[in-house]
């Protein structure tokens, strides 16, 4: 992970010339197959509902407006990056690396799932509050049904109809992390190179990429409590704390102060730091 993100940023301008000509159409792509093959191994009768989504969706919520008054009197801009590091819903790509941890796969797609509808509905009131006042929940909900909803009723629809193949995807769903890797070195290209083609206040960048280091380090820590406490600290650590940062760095350029996303684009960096050090541990651990 950490060779992608500098392999991302050394060639920036090219992989979002890349990125451009394709439409932006690489990284959407590349989750959908990741999460096709995800959802395959993921039987749906097993998923439901707990208190302990509801306790992590409660902190997103909750979180994102104390943080944002917190912060507000002191720097808005600032206020806005770690709102929407703690508003945005959990990452598409968060099943791929839980399961890979250990964690309860159906768990963890029944809280993306849950999560992503839940923020697309309340996200727009947030965001129009504190915000530039122009969010739909349409525009929002464009931007994760695709990518959230579709993959899992193909993976469902494979497993009646085509339950040799899907066996296969979901056997070989080890495919889907090396599919992330790709798209991590795209968003990383497309973020760096936002980063050098505008300007801002290199105090207020370097306030907003620590801020997102604590906020980060906060939501994978208090996520892992809740887990700890219905079972399973992997799930409730990456279902709070693994962001869809490619939909946080949207939101915050087309709905806030397009600087805010500086925030979401370091978080990117952090979480993948974090991944990489729960993967290094998972691995030296069965390797003992």
């Amino acid at each position: 992970m950490p060779l992608c993100m500098v392999v991302g940023a050394v060639f920036c301008r090219k992989i979002a010339w890349v990125d451009s000509m394709s439409h932006g159409l690489i990284t959407p792509v590349l989750i959908f197959l990741m999460l096709f093959f995800t959802y395959c191994g993921v039987d749906a009768r097993k998923m439901r509902p707990s208190f302990m989504h509801l306790w992590l969706l409660l902190f997103q919520i909750v979180g994102s407006v104390a943080v944002y008054y917190t912060l507000w009197q002191w720097n808005e801009v600032v206020a806005q990056g770690a709102m929407i590091c703690i508003l945005t819903p959990v990452a598409m790509a968060a099943v791929v690396i839980g399961g890979m941890l250990g964690a309860n796969v159906a768990t963890m797609a029944s809280f993306s799932l849950l999560c992503n509808i839940v923020i697309a509905c309340i996200a727009p009131s947030v965001l129009y509050h504190f915000g530039n006042g122009e969010c739909t929940t349409a525009q929002i909900l464009q931007r994760v049904v695709v990518l959230l909803i579709v993959p899992f009723i193909v993976g469902q629809f494979s497993r009646v109809a085509m339950p040799k193949v899907a066996a296969w995807v979901g056997r070989h769903r080890q495919m889907s992390f090396y599919m992330w890797l790709m798209s991590l070195i795209v968003i990383m290209g497309r973020t760096t190179n936002f980063l050098l083609t505008h300007e801002a206040d290199s105090r207020v960048e370097i306030t907003l990429a620590a801020v997102a280091l604590v906020v980060c380090l906060v939501q994978f820590g208090v996520g892992r409590l809740i887990g700890r406490r219905y079972n399973d600290a992997v799930a409730g650590g990456q279902s709070l704390g693994q962001k869809n940062t490619i939909l946080a760095v949207w939101l915050s350029q087309a709905f806030l102060d397009p600087v805010s996303s500086v925030a979401p684009t370091a978080y990117i960096v952090w979480q993948n730091l974090v991944n990489s050090f729960q993967l290094y541990r998972k691995g030296q651990r069965e390797n003992s």
